[in-house]
């Protein structure tokens, strides 16, 4: 990056919850789209830091222990007025539902101006559940482009979050028997320069509007999918990092994934009290 000193490799951006689990099991994670997104980059070996908003609540000391445990930065966490997210997970036959989702104060949240600075400093930005992404997207690229092309580049889970524009990676997900490359031309035609959708069991596509690639998914024994698409943009994005071509990163995305299904919670250790779930 020229002679700017990056502030982090990867920053992600958004959403925190309490996976709250209820009926054949109780239990409580901490998780959320952009907190197992970095969880999951921090327990590869990967620096990473957090940027979203807690309540002020007891909550809020089990979402910062959390990052604290998997090894996240908090350098980007702030503290709102109000509740700290929580989502109730149902679990019956085996099968888990998502009944509620009370977002708290990270429907609320929008990084600052000193924040702002230390986004464009980083090498990657990964965007989860933010209602103001199309804002920050293009305050990032504003940023870029005032330093000559020099700031990080942006991805988004767009599952989650909305808009293509600004983008460098549009992240998808259609299900089995969704039509994923209707939605990757969707994301390029919306102004995205690349598009990555899971299709679960039948694994991933990835364009760049011009060459297709395809991942199988790698078999696994379900435990809980929570968080394994979260997994999946993990290793893909840490793999372009790296320097990996789309191929390599699309299959390292699928070996996240398939590990991540083998352990409740969004990554490893998110278990909140007791013993911590490992894969």
């Amino acid at each position: 990056m020229g002679g700017i000193v990056p502030a982090f490799v990867v920053a992600a951006v958004g959403d925190n919850t309490i996976d709250q689990y209820i009926g054949e099991e109780t239990a409580r994670y901490a998780g959320g789209n952009a907190v197992n997104v970095a969880a999951q980059i921090a327990g590869h070996g990967g620096r990473v830091a957090y940027f979203g908003a807690v309540g002020d609540d007891a909550n809020a000391r089990v979402i910062t222990r959390g990052l604290h445990r998997a090894g996240v930065d908090p350098a980007g966490l702030v503290t709102l007025s109000g509740p700290t997210a929580v989502t109730t997970i149902r679990v019956e036959a085996g099968e888990r539902a998502f009944e509620r989702e009370e977002f708290g104060v990270t429907a609320d949240y929008f990084p600052g101006e000193e924040h702002l600075e230390l986004l464009a400093r980083s090498r990657w930005v990964h965007i989860g559940m933010l209602p103001r992404a199309d804002e920050l997207r293009h305050r990032l690229a504003g940023l870029r482009r005032d330093r000559a092309g020099l700031g990080p580049v942006i991805s988004q889970d767009c599952a989650v979050a909305h808009g293509f524009a600004a983008l460098d990676v549009a992240f998808g997900s259609v299900g089995e028997h969704g039509d994923a490359r209707a939605w990757a031309l969707d994301a390029i035609a919306g102004g995205a320069a690349s598009a990555v959708v899971t299709r679960g069991a039948a694994g991933a596509l990835a364009t760049d509007g011009d060459t297709w690639w395809a991942q199988a998914a790698v078999p696994t024994e379900v435990v809980d999918t929570t968080g394994a698409g979260d997994a999946f943009i993990a290793g893909y994005l840490s793999g372009r990092l790296e320097g990996l071509g789309q191929a390599p990163a699309l299959e390292r995305g699928a070996h996240w994934a398939a590990a991540a299904c083998g352990h409740r919670g969004g990554w490893p250790a998110a278990r909140v009290g007791g013993v911590a779930v490992t894969s």
